[in-house]
């Protein structure tokens, strides 16, 4: 899992101001997860994070990630996500992503945590039970899109249980070697389809990933 540190500097805009500026609402309500991963499938890269961070410094990567994560007015974050993120973010300031995480609800799944707070602003709620039918319930309220950071274990979870709409993808010109990876072995076969596509010119892939329809 990408540690706090890590992913404030992967976050970092070179331009705050495009943030506010893509603040719309969406008619409708979807889940969309943002993961980075390196050409070797690896979504927790402690052992190449200086490399990844040097190349997504890019108004061309930057600029597709910012507007997305404005068109999100909520957050679910798995368990290892949120008790790494828990104790930094709350009091970054690494703009303009410290400002949306703290201000927007959380929603934490985890079987095992009790509580999960966050800051002063107390505006995370716990998640147990039945995740499909918990994150169908977060789908029915008005509101925009409510955005998957990290949490690359959710990611698969929500993505078999066919309650995955967007799976974006920063993949990076790097092989990592050694790191957990995004899928794993035994799961259930799942078809996507391609709904866009960029190349930047330092070679980072950005794809997003619909399910197929049927």
């Amino acid at each position: 899992m990408i540690r706090s540190f890590e992913y404030s500097g992967l976050i970092q805009s070179r331009e705050a101001g495009r943030w506010a500026s893509s603040m719309k609402e969406n008619k409708l309500r979807k889940v969309i997860s943002h993961l980075i991963m390196t050409l070797d499938g690896v979504v927790v890269f402690d052992a190449v994070v200086d490399t990844i961070m040097k190349l997504r410094d890019t108004d061309e990567v930057l600029g597709d990630f910012f507007p997305k994560v404005a068109q999100e007015d909520a957050m679910l974050l798995g368990r290892v996500t949120y008790q790494e993120w828990a104790g930094y973010w709350p009091n970054s300031n690494v703009e303009p992503f410290a400002s949306h995480i703290n201000r927007v609800p959380k929603y934490v799944v985890s079987k095992t945590l009790e509580a999960v707070p966050w800051g002063t602003s107390g505006n995370a709620t716990l998640l147990k039970g039945n995740l499909v039918e918990a994150i169908a319930k977060l789908k029915q309220k008005p509101g925009k899109n409510i955005g998957i950071h990290g949490s690359p274990t959710l990611v698969e979870a929500l993505l078999q249980a066919d309650m995955l709409d967007e799976l974006r993808l920063e993949i990076y010109p790097v092989v990592a070697g050694r790191g957990a990876r995004l899928f794993h072995d035994g799961r259930a076969i799942k078809q996507l389809q391609l709904a866009d596509s960029k190349i930047t010119s330092n070679g980072v892939a950005i794809l997003t990933y619909q399910p197929a329809k049927q």
